[in-house]
């Protein structure tokens, strides 16, 4: 009887032990979230943000930027980048804050990782220098929308589609039908007139006659070797190329004091992702090369 007491009273310490140290862990993680934010650079630094994976939520990058434009002790801006591209209208937005922080007095250099094609290159146009690795996927300067066309499995399912609509366009690239002649015409106009502005914005980014750009923006990719040759990007580098020529425009002299928001993660999160990349290799985010600016 004793000894079931014992072991019943044993069972609960642990797993009041458990439990405790559990909370201690998240009231540690949410701690150090609120410290990040309020740690702030007491001299010239340079400051990194990370853009990763497909460009369609820029809300955390975006947070970063504004914070560190608002700081007078950021002199520079790395903007790392590892994204085969995404929606144009997030990719117009960052290329236009990281115009406005130069405005501002910041330095911006763009240092591109694996891949910084179509939307990432876009935003990269914005940038006083961008610094690419010599196999770095880049480019990519044009526009694509696809619409899926299920027609013929749902005559074979007998499955009809009734449609009522306020205009003729209104359905257009409706998936249970093929497009006319019109809608196709319709939406090519619109591509083409984004696709201008993503050709002017390289050309203004760059200091590149529009003619030059338009030679390249057909929707082909560059290493970082021929993105250089071609004047896409201004040298081969690493971040800490990067790093060190964003300290250098900026006058810092000396070794730059570098910041960069650590990547949030849930207490025992780290043991938890390497466990699934070893046992589930499978589900761990791949990218392609290339991913369309527009979907």
């Amino acid at each position: 009887m004793k000894q079931g007491c014992r072991t019943t009273l044993l069972i609960l310490l642990l797993v009041c032990f458990i439990v405790g140290m559990g909370i201690v862990a998240i009231i540690l993680f949410m701690a150090r979230g609120r410290t990040e934010m309020l740690m702030l650079p007491s001299r010239d630094s340079v400051a990194i943000i990370e853009v990763e994976g497909p460009i369609f939520d820029i809300e955390e990058p975006m947070k970063q930027l504004e914070r560190y434009v608002e700081n007078d002790s950021v002199k520079a801006l790395v903007i790392r980048m590892n994204s085969p591209g995404g929606a144009v209208a997030p990719s117009q937005e960052m290329f236009e804050e990281l115009k406005k922080a130069r405005g501002k007095g910041k330095k911006v250099v763009v240092s591109m990782n694996s891949v910084a094609a179509s939307g990432a290159y876009y935003i990269a146009c914005a940038a006083d220098e961008i610094y690419a690795n010599p196999g770095t996927i880049t480019g990519s300067i044009g526009v694509i929308a696809e619409f899926p066309n299920i027609q013929g499995l749902m005559d074979k399912l007998g499955i009809q589609f009734e449609t009522i609509k306020t205009g003729k366009f209104k359905d257009s690239g409706s998936w249970h039908r093929p497009m006319n002649p019109e809608e196709q015409q319709l939406l090519q106009e619109m591509l083409m007139d984004v696709y201008e502005q993503f050709v002017e914005a390289v050309a203004e980014g760059r200091k590149m006659p529009i003619d030059e750009v338009r030679k390249y923006a057909d929707g082909r990719i560059f290493s970082g070797r021929q993105a250089l040759e071609y004047g896409f990007v201004d040298a081969l580098g690493t971040q800490n190329d990067a790093v060190k020529r964003a300290a250098a425009l900026a006058g810092i002299k000396g070794e730059p004091r570098v910041i960069k928001k650590e990547k949030r993660t849930f207490p025992f999160g780290g043991f938890a992702e390497e466990m699934l990349r070893q046992y589930f290799p499978a589900a761990q985010p791949t990218y392609a090369p290339v991913l369309y600016l527009l979907r």
